[in-house]
Order: C-alpha cells, then structure tokens, then sequence
C-alpha cells in the first residue's frame, strides 16, 4: 500500500545558492534536466523546480526558461513535477507565478506567510564571486521583507486550484501553520495537505529538534489526520533533520536548493548523491521510499497527463 512510504522531494537547484558557492549547482536547463532525472532514478517521487538565466545562473521565472528542462525531465521521467511560486523573495508576486499558470503542474509550492528572509549571513563564509549579483542580491538580503499576504495567498489559490494543481504548503514557522488552518477552515484548500515544515532559515524557525517537535505537535493538533508531513533542513542540518522526521513517519525533502552538502565540509556533487544520503536513512530504519505513482496516490494528485508540460 502506498499509505506509511515515505516520499522524498528533491529541489534541484532553488534561488538561495548562488553559482559561486558550488561548481554542482545546476544552472542551464541541460543541467537541470539531468541532475533532475538522476535525482528521479535515485529514488526522488518529486521534482521541486526553478530556473535560472543560463549565463549568469541567477533565478529568473520566465516560463520558456522552464520549458526545455520540463519537457526533458517529462519524457524520462515519471517524477511528479512540483513547480516553484517563491521564485527568489525579491520577486513580485506576477513573476513568481508565471511559471505555474503556464505551465499547470500537478504541485506547485506556497509559502503561507510574509517574512524576513535572510541569507546575508552567506557572506561571512563566501568572499569571491564569479557574477556581481550574487553579493549585491546577498547583501540586500539585510532589507529583504518575502511578501506573502493573505490576500496573495488566497489570490494564488483561487488562480492555480482551478487547474488542478495542489500545493505543497511551505510552513518556515508556527503561525504559517496556524495561516493554513485558516484557509483551511474557509474552504479553500482541501485535504490531504502536504505540509513541508522548513528549518533553518534565518527569518523562520531554527533548526533545533526541539523545533521539529513543535512543528509536528502543532500541526497534529491542527490537522490531525488531514494533512502529509515532510520536513526539509536548510544547511548543514539537512540529513539530521531527515532523519528525524524519517523516524517520526514524515516525509523528506533534500536538493541543492536547500543545501550544498553531502557531509561535514563536503561538498554534494549530485541531487541523486542527496537522494540516495535520504534513501540510506530510510531504509535503514525499515521504511520503504515512495515511488511516483505511490506518491500521486498518497497526495491525491491529478496526474502527469493533466498538465500543459
């Protein structure tokens, strides 16, 4: 039964790390693809998505920047594709969703709450950059407010809902949680959620266990058995964080989005090396990954062949 596998996310390359700070970020849309596909063949159900410009590697939205990675990793891949609508918090809300209203995914993510968003503190560890955007955007991180009112919120639910998309609902701190229960309750999302409790992120919750445990307690207490957790841990916290929540009966999300390690001081040179780091964990506890289909079914998507990809 598809019910008790755990599903793993992997996000590929995100809008946090810059080209400067790994050589294996993937950057162009061949790039993408194949890191991607490999992560699919490692055991990842699901494809967290962004693109970026393919000289300069910073994020950009535009949908024809999508189009070549999606249609490869379609192809080659049974990978549930999850499309991004953070985009970078720098971002307006337009930009961020031009992907997903092009492109009508089977998920899409939504952060549930405005916030600050400060990756800054990558300049105390980083000092040459390749491009001037990746210091400039760090820098002004400092001042950095990632909007996500309410009405965007129920703005992005009443566009993407209709399309059949679902959401994996982004919570970096207790009141997200407590945002999604509101909407919830009004109607306009509808179970089972896919909850990603997300650690470690200057402006949200830390990554302590003491903070995963109140992230669960709360959203059990909230969503009882309404909902799907998955965990992911920004940084060098990625693979405890996995753990914990694998040993919990969560959900696990890894990727190069989120962190650029593959252990202490060493570099990842793969999302599937990160998959298969996950993969390792959970079936070392006796739990068995998820496949694509296994995860649509848990998820209550609507399938591949529903989508403009």
């Amino acid at each position: 039964m598809a019910k008790g596998k755990v599903i793993i996310s992997c996000a590929v390359t995100g809008a946090i790390h810059t080209p400067s700070m790994s050589p294996y970020l993937p950057v162009t849309a061949a790039e993408i693809a194949e890191s991607a596909i490999a992560a699919a063949e490692a055991g990842a159900a699901i494809i967290h998505l962004h693109a970026r410009n393919p000289e300069t590697g910073q994020p950009d939205q535009n949908p024809d920047l999508f189009e070549p990675f999606l249609k490869v990793i379609k192809q080659r891949s049974d990978a549930v594709i999850n499309l991004t609508t953070g985009g970078h918090p720098s971002m307006t809300l337009a930009e961020r969703l031009r992907p997903a209203t092009t492109f009508e995914p089977e998920v899409a993510s939504l952060n549930m709450g405005t916030m600050g968003f400060g990756l800054f503190p990558m300049l105390d560890r980083y000092k040459d950059f390749k491009f001037d955007w990746e210091r400039r955007t760090l820098e002004a991180s400092r001042d950095l407010v990632f909007k996500n009112t309410y009405a965007d919120i129920e703005g992005l639910l009443n566009l993407l809902s209709p399309l059949g998309t679902r959401f994996e609902f982004e919570c970096y701190d207790t009141s997200h949680l407590y945002n999604l229960a509101y909407f919830l309750d009004r109607g306009l999302v509808r179970a089972p959620l896919f909850i990603q409790t997300c650690f470690g992120i200057l402006g949200g919750i830390g990554s302590h266990p003491d903070d995963v445990m109140h992230m669960k307690r709360t959203a059990d207490r909230l969503f009882g058995d309404q909902y799907e957790w998955s965990v992911l841990g920004a940084g060098a916290r990625q693979m405890s964080i996995v753990a914990m929540a694998a040993s919990m009966g969560g959900n696990v999300r890894v990727g190069l989005e989120d962190s650029l390690w593959a252990g202490p001081g060493r570099l990842a040179q793969s999302n599937a090396e990160q998959v298969g780091l996950a993969r390792q964990i959970i079936e070392g506890l006796g739990l068995a990954v998820a496949t694509p289909a296994e995860a649509r079914a848990i998820l209550d998507l609507k399938g591949a062949d529903r989508t403009a990809i």
